[in-house]
């Protein structure tokens, strides 16, 4: 709180009255005092009893002013009830009074009072806007002179504006004015001549001082705008202008924004954009020029190829009366964009061509290009790794294509050669040529069989003709290269040619049998055949076959033991008194098919007495189960049946008549045994017999087949007369085999024929057709046909 020296100064004027004084009490007071402030003490300035007021009703009257004062009845003292503002009370007033009327009653007095406000520097000088705008034109001479509004300060006297005071500046100071009612205001004075394009706003502030103690200041901003004439020239940014941009840019791509500046404002700023007179109408019409703001975008097609710089020059006009203007050079350099793809040229061509044509021979030479430069024009050109060829540079932009790889037709018949040629621009072009390279065949495959040896397996007792196997061969050569004609290799058995046996169809392999096989005389061939191509020079392999004649089960079982005569029944005896697993027979038969065709086994088909025999199926012994009785029969009959294995099974009998006898004397009992006539076919004695019937079988084959030979040589002109015991066959004039008749129908497997009951009875399958002139046969002997086989024809010699 600001300290005030209060004063009061009382005047007593005394005057006589009678109820009313008319002296006037004044007291002088300062503004701003606070509340419940006492001013002076009324009862001992009008001389009042301080007891009597409260009885005398004492009050305090404001003549045509709000209550700011009042009376104390206890203490007669005059007090401050509110705050008092003189600038609210006396606006604009030199001097401000309160007039006051002190009121008693018992008697009634009045008694005026007068209370001056004194003023106090309590408000700031103050303008009447804080922002003061000022437009001058750059053109202003200097020392010219500007009005600023003067600040307003509701305080009187000293408390009042004193003085201005301006912020620094390098073009402006004020000057300090007074008024005829001594008020204070400021001119702004300007100093230096001013250039809108260096500083276009100026901006100051106003300040403005009471005399106040302490002192008292307000402030205002001023603006002062600087008005801009036509005194600057466009320029531009550069004055010339290097552009690249690339080619085939879009219709209405940017390429520049020129930026033309003018410091000039308004008008003398706005700026034109022409092309000049030096610029080529060649790039007015590939460019576009916005004369308002200064893009240039492409008009025209851009192609590297046919045009790749552009020069012009652009002039930038201001606006102003005087209008201004600046130019610039602009360099476009269109940059190469790879546009174009490369091109592949095929300049020779060479299919088709054989299969085996030489390595490194020149199958194509190509040529290749592109229209774009650097390394969007360079090109490289290959073909798929996967090929038997390569590309060798000849020249510049020239490859031949060589064969790298031997050719194979019959693996791959035509090659699709496709060319690439790319070149190295980002993102890379490419282009393609497809040839197709042909291969001629050459007959360099030799004919392949399927199998390097063949296996045929042929049922004895098959037909003449019949089909044995198809061997094909292939040869993946084309036309005559893979025509294939098939030849039994000859080879001879026995004297005997294999083409005689067998026959192969020459176009399609397939091997036929030429005469019925029988498995107990053949049992199988090993021969070769052989493919051969039509090539030149031909080409040809062979393949084994190896013929198997599979058994058939078309022998019965022989029974050589017991022997007995055809027919005939076996006679045994044996004592009475032999033991239980005495051997009694030993049943053995043979039979000449394969193994599991002759695999024999025996069964009793007849007994007189099953408890006292038994028959090893196996090994076909017959021995006794138990010892004989007197009730047994002392003649047993044993049919024994020996059957194979084959399928249908083929069987034998054999039929034994067993007599025992009593045993009279048992003279060399102690000293010797003596064997069984059974005994006869042990083990060993077995073997023996059919080793000596094996070697008279030969000789008598021997004997035969000389015999036969002998007969073939006697010439028919000197009617010689027929070897006896023989059939001749004769089929297409060439002799073939030969048979023996016997009147005593003696026969062996090797022969075709044989007589039965006067008839003639063929065996085995014959050729249709046949003549057989027959010797030694009583005459109307009948032909009987059993083998299937065609009708015969049966002729007796003249």
């Amino acid at each position: 709180m600001r300290s005030y020296k209060r004063y009061v100064l009382m005047v007593i004027i005394s005057s006589t009255i009678c109820y009313v004084s008319t002296s006037v009490n004044h007291y002088s007071i300062p503004e701003e005092m606070k509340e419940g402030s006492v001013v002076a003490n009324l009862a001992t300035d009008l001389g009042l009893d301080v007891k009597t007021l409260n009885q005398r009703k004492m009050r305090l009257d404001i003549i045509a002013s709000k209550k700011y004062l009042d009376a104390n009845r206890e203490t007669g003292e005059l007090y401050v009830v509110e705050k008092i503002d003189r600038e609210y009370i006396c606006p604009a007033k030199s001097s401000c009074y309160l007039r006051l009327e002190v009121i008693l009653e018992n008697p009634v007095r009045i008694f005026n009072i007068e209370v001056e406000i004194l003023d106090i520097n309590d408000n700031a000088p103050q303008f009447r806007r804080d922002i003061i705008h000022l437009d001058i034109s750059e053109a202003t001479p200097k020392g010219e002179r500007f009005s600023l509004s003067n600040a307003v300060d509701p305080d009187v006297g000293s408390n009042s504006v004193k003085t201005y005071h301006l912020s620094e500046s390098e073009y402006f100071n004020i000057e300090v004015q007074t008024g005829r009612e001594g008020t204070k205001f400021a001119d702004l004075i300007l100093k230096k001549a001013l250039d809108r394009e260096k500083q276009a706003v100026h901006n100051l502030i106003l300040t403005a001082v009471d005399g106040g103690i302490p002192a008292r200041s307000g402030t205002a901003s001023v603006i002062i705008r600087v008005l801009d004439t036509n005194d600057n020239a466009p320029t531009f940014d550069k004055v010339i202008y290097n552009i690249n941009i690339m080619e085939n840019s879009p219709i209405g791509s940017l390429v520049i924004h020129l930026n033309a500046t003018d410091l000039d404002e308004g008008s003398n700023s706005d700026l034109t954009y022409s092309y000049s007179l030096y610029t080529s109408e060649k790039t007015q019409e590939t460019f576009h020029l916005n004369p308002s703001t200064g893009e240039i975008t492409v008009k025209g097609m851009l192609n590297y190829e046919d045009f790749r710089i552009y020069d012009m020059e652009v002039i930038a006009t201001d606006k102003g009366a005087n209008s201004l203007s600046g130019q610039c050079t602009i360099k476009i350099l269109v940059e190469d964009m790879n546009d174009n793809h490369p091109e592949i040229s095929i300049k020779s061509f060479q299919s088709p061509v054989n299969e085996n044509i030489e390595l490194d021979t020149v199958i194509a030479v190509v040529s290749v290009s592109d229209k774009d430069s650097g390394d969007n024009g360079v090109v490289d050109v290959h073909i798929p790794d996967n090929m038997p060829f390569k590309l060798r540079e000849s020249s510049d932009n020239y490859y031949e294509l060589v064969v790298s790889e031997p050719l194979d037709r019959e693996m791959v018949p035509e090659y699709d050669i496709t060319f690439t040629v790319t070149d190295r621009g980002s993102p890379p072009l490419s282009d393609n040529e497809t040839m197709t390279l042909e291969l001629l065949d050459v007959n360099d495959n030799v004919p392949q069989f399927s199998q390097s040896f063949y296996t045929i397996r042929v049922m004895e007792n098959n037909a003449p003709g019949a089909l044995l196997s198809s061997l094909t061969a292939f040869d993946p050569d084309l036309h005559e290269n893979q025509y294939l004609v098939y030849f039994i290799l000859e080879k001879e058995i026995a004297n005997t040619s294999m083409s005689m046996l067998f026959s192969i169809n020459p176009e399609n392999g397939n091997l036929y049998a030429l005469k019925t096989f029988d498995y107990e005389i053949e049992k199988d061939f090993l021969f070769h055949i052989e493919a051969r191509d039509s090539g030149s020079p031909p080409l040809s392999s062979n393949v084994t076959v190896h013929i198997i004649i599979v058994d058939q089960n078309d022998n019965a079982p022989v029974i050589v033991s017991p022997w007995r005569a055809h027919g005939s029944v076996v006679e045994e005896k044996i004592p009475r008194s032999t033991e239980k697993g005495s051997l009694v027979a030993k049943v053995i038969a043979l039979d000449t098919d394969s193994v599991h065709n002759s695999r024999i086994t025996y069964q009793f088909l007849q007994v007189t007495d099953a408890t006292l025999f038994s028959l090893d199926q196996y090994n076909g012994e017959i021995r006794t189960m138990r010892m004989f009785s007197y009730r047994d029969p002392r003649h047993q009959r044993l049919v024994v049946i020996a059957k194979d294995n084959g399928e249908p099974a083929l069987s034998a009998t054999v039929t034994i008549k067993l007599s025992t006898m009593e045993t009279a004397v048992k003279a060399f009992s102690d000293m010797t045994e003596v064997p069984l006539e059974y005994d006869i076919f042990s083990d060993l004695n077995l073997y023996l017999v059919i080793g000596l019937g094996s070697v008279s079988f030969l000789l008598l084959i021997t004997i035969l087949v000389t015999i036969v030979l002998k007969c073939q040589k006697v010439k028919p002109s000197k009617a010689a007369a027929p070897c006896r015991n023989s059939v001749i066959s004769e089929r297409n004039s060439t002799i073939a085999d030969s048979t023996l008749v016997s009147n005593d129908a003696y026969w062996y497997s090797l022969f075709l024929a044989e007589t039965r009951k006067g008839k003639l009875v063929v065996r085995q399958p014959v050729p249709k057709g046949s003549r057989y002139i027959v010797s030694s046969l009583p005459r109307g002997t009948g032909l009987t046909d059993t083998s299937d086989s065609a009708a015969s024809t049966l002729q007796y010699p003249k």
